[in-house]
């Protein structure tokens, strides 16, 4: 069997299984909550393993090695801010977030501020940031299949785009958690292995470790070199991690999930779990952008970085052995890119059927349309756009797209969620500023920098602060939001007192008190 072949039997054999699982999950959702939230129903542990598999996206499983291996050693950054992310929305949002009992981040929103202007604010932003990490997952699919099996970029893209519409529409969150929860272990499954087998092999073969001079000329292992082949490197790490640490909080994606806890107590559990679920993880992923360096110093013409995890197997063994690696890697990176797309899909779908779709129609039809019916139209619309964008030439890696994505949601949602939570001043139009600021600014560095390339604008501090924008982005928009709640006194929710007793006060304390539980 050649290597097109066992990849192409890997990749149908992990769609066949995503579908099956999707499929149980819509003989069990029948309600508005099933498929929003599941039923607010979904333990610690299972939880835990549905958010591990759907923030393990195509950054995580090809990214991380395509960067550690034409970048070096700054790049582990990367996984560390991915995971410390989960620490920090432990500590300042998780038990907060499912209180308020919201299904959607512009639930909270007008829940907290009592504002359809920063309703709208927050839909909007959910909507691009979700498209703009569905952009990478798309991508990475047709990187995948064209790596592997050598067929058109664009069908890797539309096989995710179909499976995870299948899934989606059928059952909603239910289907997705399960399908979730499952590529989880699948993707540590087919990460591990291969880098088990691969390391064996070069322990045994007595090759030396990577010595390369990276792009800028700095060695490759050496830290705070050369961020990326950048000028000011350590500008580019600190706000990088920023962006990650911070981002993690505002990816509409990841909140929704605290939603399908029953609990405040389960919602920190939970994370806490998914902490130890991404280390375990991150372990493997720049064992293959180190073993890159020995095996594969040049990579073939029209190769990106992004795919040295999938051609190293038939690199270090030729044969049968490296076609069944390869044909692993496959089947793990599309779990990746289905089970984030999956979730990435839920949460933008669920607000463009309830901020949009649903108001618009329902008054066109007399207010009779069902809300499952406008979220399956919805969930078109979620995947459409990011999928007709991935045909476009983009200038960026895999895992500095998503990283962007994680700097324009730092700078906007990171600021209302922490002053939300914490600040019983904050003001509708404070709150309005920081989204506004925060937004046009991240978005205006991540637009230039995915069309045009991280070194469009050349290099110096220009360069620098466009390509990793949250070193300023998010200080802007906390501050932004701060000084006008502060001038703006009148505009402080009148309820604010209460929702903050609500968002707090643990449920069990919350029954035995008599205070209205969160809906």
């Amino acid at each position: 069997m050649t290597i097109a072949q066992a990849g192409v039997l890997a990749i149908a054999l992990v769609c066949a299984v995503t579908l099956g699982a999707g499929a149980l999950g819509l003989r069990i959702s029948r309600t508005t909550s099933d498929f929003y939230v599941a039923g607010r129903s979904v333990s610690a542990a299972w939880n835990a393993s549905a958010i591990g598999g759907e923030y393990l996206s195509a950054a995580s499983f090809l990214g991380i090695a395509g960067l550690v291996y034409a970048l070096g050693a700054d790049m582990l950054w990367f996984p560390v801010g991915y995971t410390v992310g989960y620490v920090i929305l432990l500590v300042l949002v998780a038990a907060p977030l499912r209180r308020s009992g919201a299904y959607t981040l512009p639930d909270f929103a007008e829940a907290r501020l009592e504002s359809r202007r920063v309703r709208t604010l927050a839909s909007l932003l959910v909507v691009g940031i979700g498209w703009l990490y569905l952009l990478p997952q798309f991508q990475g699919a047709g990187i995948a299949l064209s790596t592997v099996t050598g067929a058109p970029p664009a069908l890797g893209s539309l096989i995710v785009a179909v499976v995870v519409l299948a899934n989606v529409t059928a059952g909603g969150m239910r289907s997705i958690t399960l399908v979730q929860a499952m590529q989880y272990w699948l993707k540590l499954t087919a990460i591990s292995v291969p880098a088990f087998v691969l390391l064996a092999l070069w322990w045994q073969s007595g090759a030396p470790g990577p010595e390369v001079a990276s792009a800028s000329g700095a060695d490759w292992a050496e830290a705070l070199s050369g961020f990326g082949g950048r000028e000011h490197p350590v500008y580019a790490t600190y706000s990088t991690i920023l962006a990650l640490c911070f981002g993690t909080m505002g990816l509409p994606h990841v909140l929704v999930r605290f939603y399908t806890n029953p609990d405040g107590r389960a919602a920190r559990r939970t994370t806490l779990v998914v902490v130890g679920l991404l280390g375990l993880f991150y372990l493997f992923t720049p064992v293959y952008g180190v073993l890159g360096r020995v095996y594969l110093p040049t990579l073939p013409a029209g190769s990106r970085s992004d795919s040295v995890t999938l051609l190293l197997p038939s690199i270090v063994a030729p044969g049968t052995l490296g076609t069944v690696l390869s044909a692993i890697l496959a089947g793990g990176a599309f779990a990746a890119f289905l089970s984030t797309a999956s979730g990435l899909t839920i949460s933008v779908a669920g607000v463009v059927d309830q901020d949009f779709l649903a108001r618009t129609i329902g008054r066109r039809a007399g207010g009779d349309v069902p809300r499952i019916r406008t979220f399956r139209l919805a969930a078109v619309v979620a995947v459409a756009v990011p999928y007709a964008a991935s045909w476009l030439a983009v200038n960026t890696s895999l895992a500095d797209t998503v990283g962007l994505a994680f700097a324009v949601a730092a700078s906007t949602f990171c600021p209302v969620l922490v002053l939300g939570v914490w600040w019983r001043r904050l003001s509708v139009a404070g709150a309005t500023s920081g989204l506004v600021t925060g937004g046009v600014l991240a978005l205006t560095a991540t637009t230039i920098t995915v069309l045009a390339g991280p070194g469009a604008v050349g290099g110096g501090w220009p360069g620098a602060l466009l390509a990793q924008p949250a070193a300023w982005t998010v200080p802007t928009a906390f501050l932004v939001a701060v000084i006008v709640s502060y001038a703006t006194p009148g505009s402080v929710p009148l309820g604010t007192a209460r929702t903050l007793v609500r968002l707090h006060v643990p449920e069990n304390l919350r029954s035995a008190t008599r205070m209205p539980p969160a809906e």
